[in-house]
């Protein structure tokens, strides 16, 4: 076993926004694990509220990496910085090239973790990651196989500070929300295109939902704009379009005050349950065993019969869509009435 208590830790994760939600419940059981520990967690610059206010870890650090810190100077930089701040442990979660990279660069004396396979000799030891775990799950067992017992957690964890809801205060009372509202939010955007839900599809089920007196919001982020706008152009009832309003501390603190969220496979997904808010999520060529919603408060809608063979391998492809096109408006109105009467 690694010893972890009292000591200055540095743990890096440079991923997308769900992976790094998906990550909290590490956090949660590393903070137990090491007593006394400083805890500094280095991941991507545009996704700093994810882990701001996170009372499990110490310090955030950040990099740019789709920005001004896309080079080879910045990330040798980077290294420099984790040398000079003398960590005695490094736990790398992902094993991309650009973390790989600078933790290999980096002189920290215990270097454990997942690692690129150019750069698993600096790592002692490296750890491949079990991918036949739900993700979050795949980060908890890192600290499993460091010697780590206890892997109790709370789940998936975002904590909005006061800035965030004090954003997302003012933006329910400028769209009329009072505390009697029952508001169901809607996440129609994901990065994958072979993901998401039609537009017009969302639209109907808003549509009933707001007949049957929910008043209904549109989240996501600038670049989901164009398909919320395609979805209100479908719907007879008015929803809030909250689209490209929010960080994602604001976001997760918006999310909060929603009684159910009607979800593709995404990173606001996963932001929407470390609210602890029901969930009612459509799956086409993705893994709900491996990326699902990380909580039992959830329904996954799924085509009838499934479409197996897009679910090969990671790829998230789907030749003919039909995965996504044969899972029907009735079966996520089931589904949500389901969630909202439980």
């Amino acid at each position: 076993m690694i010893e972890l208590a009292h000591k200055k830790i540095l743990v890096t994760f440079l991923m997308h926004l769900g992976d790094l939600v998906l990550t909290t419940p590490f956090l949660h059981a590393l903070r137990k694990a090491a007593p006394g520990a400083e805890i500094t967690y280095l991941v991507d610059q545009k996704l700093e509220d994810v882990v701001l206010y996170n009372p499990n870890i110490d310090h955030v650090w950040t990099i740019d990496k789709k920005g001004k810190d896309d080079n080879l100077k910045s990330l040798l930089a980077m290294s420099r910085r984790i040398s000079e701040a003398h960590f005695d442990v490094l736990i790398n979660l992902h094993p991309n090239e650009r973390c790989s990279f600078i933790d290999a660069m980096a002189h920290v004396p215990v270097k454990v973790g997942a690692s690129h396979f150019l750069f698993r000799p600096f790592f002692h030891p490296c750890l491949k990651l079990n991918r036949t775990l739900h993700a979050a799950d795949m980060y908890l067992d890192v600290l499993k196989r460091l010697g780590v017992r206890d892997l109790s957690h709370e789940g998936l964890e975002i904590f909005p500070g006061p800035e965030h809801r004090e954003k997302a205060d003012a933006f329910w009372k400028k769209e009329g929300v009072t505390a009697d509202t029952e508001l169901i939010g809607f996440n129609i955007g994901s990065a994958v295109e072979t993901k998401r839900w039609a537009p017009e599809r969302f639209a109907q089920v808003a549509d009933a939902l707001g007949r049957e007196g929910y008043r209904t919001v549109f989240f996501g982020g600038p670049m989901d704009l164009e398909m919320v706008q395609d979805a209100v152009r479908h719907m007879k009832t008015k929803p809030i379009i909250a689209t490209g309003q929010f960080s994602i501390g604001a976001l997760a603190a918006a999310m909060g005050r929603c009684c159910l969220i009607i979800t593709n496979d995404s990173g606001p997904m996963h932001v929407a349950i470390s609210q602890k808010v029901p969930i009612v999520a459509m799956y086409g060529p993705s893994h709900p065993d491996l990326y699902g919603p990380y909580t039992k408060d959830a329904i996954i809608v799924t085509a009838i019969p499934p479409c197996d063979g897009c679910r090969k391998g990671m790829k998230h492809h789907c030749d003919d869509m039909r995965c996504m096109r044969e899972l029907t408006v009735g079966q996520v109105l089931a589904a949500a009435h389901t969630m909202l009467n439980d």
